[in-house]
């Protein structure tokens, strides 16, 4: 078994681009592979900023041999069909075909025996296939080459087995060779196998394994962070980037000027991290402290100083912009900037930002009333500036900081400290991860701004289909969820979405097809604590008022319930007793949803099933009314005796009509106690 090496040389590949394309290498060698009949082992890709490298063991020497058959006419058939056999099958004569019997007669069958070809050839043909169909979400032309990539292509290399696959693609054809770092050791080399190429790359300053350098990267800025008696503020996805910009990690800190300080936490290290590249550190009390750590590339005769010196040059100059920013914004006042979202357009269909903050404001003040410690009043002017820092020239220039300079901007205005926060939290939470407010006027205008996104989107028919979400409105129902779930709220969704008018435009009211959105995505947000989503769709048919919380306390009382035998037991006669339900009553063209007659009642087990059911009709009732969900559930528990004595002893279909009837009726009586808790139809399994 051999060993295939595959090497991408090039210009800097974007660091967002790395990991996927050395992904999609990998699956589309893989697949040409299997396609031309070829096992194989492990395979192994990676990227750095200048490489993809692709390595797959146990290969074979060549192809399995093969055997194709094709059976022709019988033996005697008339020449006709003889002739064209043999012509369709490329057969000289009749002799070339073998002759075998099917146990229904003999016949002809052409047999093509095919050698297998030498693996070296298949990857010859297939290798540069593979990399035309690398799916770059951005590719260049470059000189007068016809070849396009994401960068300009340098070389190739192709090893199997230790020998070089010479094979072309665009302008290049692939040899042995490979180069290390660009500058601290450019000179060719000839690897003999993967492990030789690894080994011989890290001897000339580069780290082919992306964890291995993220690894690197964070021993060394803990250490130097530690060295300066600070910690380090972990951000895994500038890890992630920082890896992909570098082949040889060399960690350095260097310090910010102590004039920039004063300028918002946020807004240092988001110039930091999004212009630079810059991790921030802290102090030991926790803030922010006045020295940046950075990744270079290079091992520096100078221990890095000049390197250093560079970068705090380039900090100073983004952070004087930064700085600009804060102090020219604080001298309009925020109340001031509402006028001018009239400029901004949110969408053609519906308006502008400053139609948008006039529907947030009332929408607030209305949810205000459901949220506990809220002042609608107060909730009202958190909304009206809420989206007034759009017009700053600190969010023109770092736009993720919308909402979080609102937030010190109305501090600096003089708003109180309740209206400051919801401006700076009414984004929140935009992820799973995110956290999410839970103080009261940050609830009413995250909510507000949410579900006013949502109420408008669908109202215009604007909605996620498959994979396409442009408007983000999966993660505004998500973030109404967890602001609802998280903070106990009991709220009449579906009353306010239904009262919340947007548009003109707007075809009808989307106020049933938001509580399905939103169920959909309770489903999702609950999958990994273990929730059955089939549960959730069978509650939520009950949930006419879009009450999260009801919802959810019905779901888990469910799922303890179908947890026991009992509950297992009973949603299976459950079923039953829907079956012959429905096929009855289609046959009789009627429901039989009257009460059952007690005078009607033969067998004992009708009369037990019949206390029964009034029984625990009556105490699930009255826990249902008091939202006593697990309470209800344990009454109906209760009928999983009395039910399955009914089917094993009593025919339903008696001859008797009357009698037949009654025993329907109480079928009947079983499917109406069981769907006052949930539709226990659209439960599953």
């Amino acid at each position: 078994m051999a060993e295939l090496l595959l090497e991408v040389f090039s210009e800097e590949i974007p660091a967002r681009m790395q990991r996927r394309a050395a992904e999609d290498l990998r699956n589309g060698v893989l697949k040409r592979l299997s396609d031309a009949g070829l096992d194989h082992g492990e395979a192994q890709a990676h990227a750095t900023p200048r490489r993809l490298a692709l390595c797959i063991r146990g290969l074979p020497e060549a192809q399995p041999d093969t055997e194709e058959e094709r059976r022709g006419p019988r033996v005697g058939a008339p020449e006709a069909a003889i002739a064209g056999f043999l012509k369709a099958n490329g057969l000289a004569s009749i002799a070339e075909a073998e002759q075998r019997d099917t146990g229904k007669g003999v016949f002809y069958f052409a047999v093509f025996r095919r050698a297998g070809r030498p693996t070296r050839e298949v990857l010859a043909e297939l290798l540069p296939q593979a990399l035309s169909a690398l799916p770059w979400p951005k590719s260049m032309l470059w000189g007068a080459h016809e070849l396009r990539w994401v960068r300009p292509l340098h070389a190739l290399l192709c090893l199997f087995d230790g020998e070089e696959v010479p094979f072309r693609f665009g302008h290049l054809t692939a040899g042995g060779e490979t180069r290390g770092h660009r500058f601290l050791a450019p000179e060719p080399f000839c690897p003999s196998s993967f492990e030789d190429y690894r080994r011989g790359l890290e001897q000339r300053f580069v780290l082919l394994d992306a964890e291995a350098r993220k690894a690197r990267i964070m021993d060394g800025l803990g250490r130097l962070a530690a060295e300066h008696g600070l910690s380090l503020n972990e951000d895994a996805a500038l890890l992630e980037e920082v890896a992909g910009l570098v082949e040889w990690p060399v960690p350095m800190v260097g310090r910010i000027d102590p004039d920039f300080m004063d300028v918002p936490r946020e807004v240092l290290v988001t110039s930091m991290r999004s212009h630079q590249k810059y991790f921030s550190l802290n102090g030991a009390d926790g803030k922010l402290a006045p020295r940046f750590a950075l990744v270079a590339n290079m091992v520096a005769e100078d221990g890095g100083a000049r390197i250093v010196a560079g970068n705090e040059k380039v900090l100073r100059a983004r952070l004087s912009d930064a700085k600009f920013f804060w102090d020219q914004d604080r001298r309009v006042r925020l109340e001031d900037r509402v006028a001018r979202l009239e400029d901004i357009v949110f969408h053609e269909r519906l308006g502008t930002m400053a139609e948008k903050v006039r529907r947030i404001e009332e929408l607030a003040r209305r949810i205000a009333t459901a949220v506990p410690g809220a002042d609608a009043e107060e909730a009202a002017r958190a909304a009206l500036l809420a989206k007034a820092d759009l017009v700053s020239g600190m969010v023109g220039e770092f736009p993720e900081l919308q909402g979080i300079m609102g937030g010190y901007y109305a501090r600096h205005d003089g708003e109180g400290d309740a209206v400051a926060q919801a401006v700076a939290e009414h984004y929140a939470p935009q992820g799973p991860s995110d956290r999410c407010p839970d103080m009261p006027l940050s609830i009413c205008v995250a909510l507000a701004d949410k579900i006013d996104t949502l109420v408008a989107f669908f109202s215009i028919g604007e909605r996620p289909t498959g994979s396409k979400d442009p408007f983000a409105l999966r993660r505004a129902a998500l973030g109404v969820i967890r602001l609802v779930v998280e903070n106990g709220l009991r709220i009449d969704l579906a009353r306010i979405m239904r009262a919340h008018r947007v548009s003109a435009d707007a075809a009808s009211d989307p106020t049933a097809d938001l509580l399905d959105f939103f169920a959909d995505r309770l489903k999702v947000h609950l999958r990994e604590q273990g929730t059955r989503h089939d549960l959730i769709t069978a509650v939520f048919a009950l949930a006419a008022d879009g009450d999260l919380v009801r919802v959810l306390a019905r779901v888990r009382s469910l799922q303890a319930l179908l947890a026991s035998e009992d509950g297992a037991n009973l949603l299976t006669a459950y079923r039953r007793a829907a079956n012959i339900l429905r096929i009855e009553e289609k046959k009789d063209g009627a429901r039989h949803a009257e009460m059952p007659d007690p005078l009607l009642l033969q067998a004992p087990e009708e009369q037990a099933l019949f206390d029964a059911l009034n029984e625990a009709a009556g105490r699930s009732e009255a826990a249902l009314a008091h939202e006593e969900f697990a309470t209800a559930c344990q009454a109906l528990a209760g009928l999983r005796h009395p039910v399955d004595a009914f089917f094993d002893r009593v025919t339903v279909n008696a001859d008797d009509p009357a009698l037949r009837a009654n025993r329907l009726r109480l079928l009947s009586r079983i499917r109406a106690s069981l769907d006052r808790v949930a539709d226990f139809s659209r439960i599953e399994g």
